[in-house]
This record gives structure tokens, sequence and C-alpha cells, in this order.
């Protein structure tokens, strides 16, 4: 099981709906999965908090506080809880937050923080080394801006080694389920993971706390 998000009584209001953070390797599959989970399950959204992210750290632009990765900043992590919280009351879930977080402590703080909103599951995809570059150097996402393009496959590439710190220290040991994508395809790796979800939560989304009515 997961180390983070316990199941609720039986009872209790949204037992049955979930947040899914899913981790991993930059350039693993992580918002592939994420869309092709929301496209299962009715009513689910996806929350990236790559935008806070963007935001954050341009509105810090040239401050002393500076840093390269906006994960650095205490602003982002706490903005990104606040997101996913309130998009899951808005919306009732399931919310699916595809998002890298190598940092151990960070992640515990994020996902301990959201577990107190919704039953939460902690994905970690993985892929060997050699994959992942391949995959990174396939992927020409976004077609309509090639130097963009070059520029995320170039950060994701430098990441590479962070990743592999992180994946042998702490996220292959117990941090989350694993799912190694290595020799899997985008629906295998689809199926992997709903199989994992469906054993331990019923899919069904909880009454939204004040999100419109149908």
């Amino acid at each position: 099981g997961d180390r983070h998000g316990g199941r609720r009584g039986p009872g209790e209001r949204g037992r049955f709906s979930v947040i899914v953070w899913v981790n991993g390797a930059f350039g693993v599959g992580k918002r592939t999965l994420a869309a092709a989970l929301a496209n299962e399950w009715a009513g689910a959204v996806v929350a990236d908090p790559k935008d806070i992210g963007s935001a954050v750290r341009d509105a810090l632009r040239g401050h002393p506080f500076a840093r390269q990765d906006y994960e650095d900043y205490p602003p982002w992590a706490a903005t990104t809880v606040a997101f996913i919280s309130c998009v899951h009351a808005y919306t009732g879930g399931p919310v699916i937050v595809p998002m890298t977080v190598l940092d151990q402590t960070l992640a515990a703080a994020l996902l301990t923080a959201l577990s107190e909103t919704a039953d939460l599951h902690h994905l970690v995809l993985h892929a060997e080394p050699d994959v992942l570059r391949e995959r990174i150097a396939s992927d020409r996402a976004p077609v309509d801006d090639p130097v963009r393009a070059a520029r995320i496959r170039a950060d994701r590439l430098r990441r590479l080694e962070d990743y592999q710190s992180g994946a042998e220290n702490w996220l292959l040991h117990g941090a989350g389920h694993v799912i190694d994508t290595t020799a899997l395809t985008c629906r295998q790796t689809l199926a992997a993971a709903l199989s994992h979800l469906g054993e331990n939560y019923p899919v069904a989304c909880a009454a939204p706390a004040y999100g419109r009515q149908a």
C-alpha cells in the first residue's frame, strides 16, 4: 500500500474520491497517464502544478531569493496544496496530479497535507535510463514550438541523474506504488495503474463541496 493516505470510515463523505499524484522521472509519461486516467473516470480532472511554478518563478525573477527550480520555493508547495485541495473540493474528485517531486522531504510534506483532504494515491512511474533517454529524444511536444520543445528535452536530460538518485534513495523503496514502464506501452501502463487503483478504491466521485450541480 501507499505510505500516505488512509481509508476513511464507512459513511464518511468523499470515501471513494481520490487524489492521485503521479510521480516519476521527467519524460517518463506522467501527463500521458494522467490524461488517460481522466478519460477513464467520469468527473475526473487533471491538475498540473507546473503553471503555479512558472508564476512563482516569474514573480521572484531577479530577487535575491530566486532559485532555478520552482520546487525549491516554499510558496510553490503551499499554493500547490491549496490549488489541488480546492479543485478536489469543487469537483468532488478524482483529481490527478502529474508532477515530478524528487526531494523526499518536500514530497512527504505535499502528500501528507493532501491526505488530509482526500484519500491519496502516490503512483511512481519508473523506466530504465536508456529507455528514458529514448523517450525524451523522441518527444516532439509541443510541436508548434520547436525551440521550446528542444529546451524541454534538454532540461529533462539534465534532470536524469537527479531522478536516478531519488529512485535509488527512496522513490522505489515504499514511497508509493511503483509501475515500471520500461517494457510497457502507454496502454499497458494505464492498465497497470487502473488495476492498482481499482483494487484499493471503488471508482466513484464524491458530491462536490461547492461545485456546480448538474
